[in-house]
């Protein structure tokens, strides 16, 4: 069994059409991670009525912001089905995670908005970060920006202290409500 996934963390990069018809092309299952998937615009789910040997797996942490609920999909083949609910534990997934899942669906224009509006501002930090002269920004298919500190370059003492650099994602916009 191969797990790959597609956007990768943590740098965001996409598996090419032509790898991934390559790996399914081995004698061995193929698990897609897809977890970052909505941002990317890349959805193979299409894929999986045409290989047996691939499942891909989905969730509802990144695009939904369910990632405390643990909620997620999976597509497979048909023939695996039958052997999946054999070890399926009963009850894996709570009212409230299914509850918080289902609610996504009627919201899904809205959270997808907001998806649209984070994939914005994954771009414009990408072209503010890449003015920087001591970081260079990986390009990134999913809700984030890994980006390599170099060294000199009128680094803040803080990132040239070797400190972590972060940013916050957990919402791309605000909205006044009413």
């Amino acid at each position: 069994m191969l797990f790959v996934a597609s956007p990768n963390n943590p740098d965001g990069s996409m598996l090419s059409d032509g790898d991934l018809e390559r790996l399914l092309a081995l004698p061995t299952l193929v698990v897609l991670d897809e977890a970052y998937m909505e941002f990317s615009g890349a959805d193979r789910a299409g894929w999986v009525t045409r290989h047996d040997n691939l499942v891909v797996l989905r969730t509802f942490s990144k695009w939904a912001g369910l990632a405390g609920l643990r909620v997620g999909y999976g597509l497979f083949p048909l023939p695996l089905m039958e052997h999946l609910w054999k070890v399926k534990q009963p009850y894996n997934v709570s009212v409230a995670a299914q509850a918080a899942a289902t609610a996504c669906f009627t919201a899904k224009d809205e959270l997808l908005g907001q998806v649209a509006a984070m994939v914005e501002q994954r771009t414009r930090f990408y072209e503010e970060a890449a003015a920087l002269p001591w970081l260079t920004p990986y390009q990134s298919a999913a809700n984030y920006v890994l980006c390599r500190v170099t060294e000199g370059g009128g680094a803040p003492p803080r990132v040239s202290r070797r400190r972590s650099l972060r940013r916050a994602s957990s919402c791309a916009t605000t909205r006044p409500r009413g």
